[in-house]
């Protein structure tokens, strides 16, 4: 049987819900979208979701909903999936990027201060910059936000990433320290609705702007005015949005899925602490989580070190795959995709993520890998680099 690096985990109820959805009324945009929405909302604390077909689609109208537009520019981390640059580029503004920390993989809070104050100089600082909370731990955001402050950007934290982890004992995404936050409800995520997203906010307008904008820009006759009381039929697209809507068929399943996030995190938290116990003694470079964070553990990520086996990541890659271990590369750093060589962005700038990158490997890791499945990774590893004990 092949073991695959990750995969939703799906039960009974999961399923029922799904053909509860199917049998009803609603199968588009009904009732448990909201309800998903206040439900996901009550457990980050935030103030209000606006849920979508994707996270890619929750970035985009985040950065529209802050007003991100061509001649401006923003930032996001290096070691990230495309969407998190390809967002603010749909807005038609100007992307670049920060180099990541060596030890958390996450944005680095010391390249970010030094490329401020160059910004400035230059005054070519960024609208918008977003963090990725990289492999399910948050970013440091208290620097990030306070940073924000001095320069004026707002903030939107990917999280896709970190559904049920905390940063200073605190749910990610209660927005405190940035404007939006955005979680993913992709199979490989922490829960799934199949595909889809969630934009959350503290910020009533931004809610507003974001609902409209997935729904074609359309406002409701409810939200226009009084002169149309009376015809509740009326409708009004104000600006130019989208069809980002998600069926309430999603929602059922992810509305299903949030009643085990608890137990899902407790599970790849329990998987990674034996990982770390078993591993530790190999030419690998395990995960460090800070100090301030309990980690979701959406991906276990190693470093391949120097070792007298010779076995590089690209080799230890192959073999697992001979075995029937699936793992994956997260991730090719963005500026390294052909697209972003329009940008003529200098990669000697990001040292940490160019090093990362050559021996970066994510092994298996997800709720319903079994006991005999873990040991099966690692035993396969030890073997690999002629480990004895």
């Amino acid at each position: 049987m092949v073991l695959k690096y990750s995969r939703q985990s799906l039960n009974n109820i999961d399923i029922k819900s799904v053909v509860n959805i199917l049998k009803s009324d609603w199968l588009t945009s009904g009732p448990t979208i909201n309800k998903f929405e206040q439900t996901l909302c009550k457990l980050v604390g935030a103030k209000y979701g606006v849920m979508v077909n994707s996270a890619t689609s929750a970035l985009h109208l985040a950065c529209l909903a802050l007003g991100l537009k061509k001649k401006n520019i923003f930032w996001t981390c290096s070691n990230s999936f495309v969407a998190s640059a390809n967002c603010g580029l749909y807005c038609g503004a100007s992307v670049d990027f920060v180099d990541i920390n060596p030890l958390t993989y996450n944005i680095s809070i010391t390249h970010l201060k030094e490329k401020l104050a160059y910004a400035k100089k230059k005054n070519k600082l960024p609208k918008i910059i977003i963090p990725i909370a990289f492999a399910g731990q948050s970013c440091e955001m208290k620097e990030i936000k306070k940073l924000s402050e001095k320069y004026n950007f707002k903030i939107i934290e990917d999280a896709s990433h970190a559904l049920g982890a905390r940063y200073f004992g605190k749910a990610v995404g209660n927005c405190k320290y940035s404007d939006i936050t955005i979680f993913s409800f992709h199979p490989v995520k922490i829960i799934t609705t199949g595909e889809g997203g969630i934009a959350t906010t503290n910020n009533l307008q931004l809610a507003q702007q974001m609902s409209a904008l997935r729904n074609h820009g359309i406002f409701r006759n409810k939200i226009i005015g009084k002169k149309n009381i009376n015809r509740p039929w009326m409708f009004y697209q104000r600006s130019l949005g989208f069809n980002y809507r998600i069926s309430d068929i999603h929602a059922a399943l992810g509305l299903s899925q949030l009643r085990r996030i608890k137990n899902f995190v407790k599970k790849r938290n329990k998987i990674a602490k034996i990982y770390n116990n078993e591993l530790k003694n190999l030419p690998l470079k395990l995960p460090t989580i800070h100090k301030n964070n309990y980690s979701s553990f959406h991906l276990y990520v190693v470093q391949v070190k120097k070792n007298n086996a010779g076995i590089t990541r690209d080799k230890l890659f192959k073999k697992l795959k001979k075995k029937g271990i699936m793992t994956n590369i997260h991730y090719i750093p963005i500026y390294k995709h052909p697209y972003f060589k329009r940008f003529r962005i200098d990669q000697r700038e990001f040292a940490e993520n160019n090093k990362y990158f050559k021996n970066a490997i994510s092994i298996p890791l997800y709720p319903s890998m079994e006991k005999k499945d873990i040991y099966k990774v690692v035993t396969t590893i030890k073997k690999i680099f002629k480990y004895k004990h």
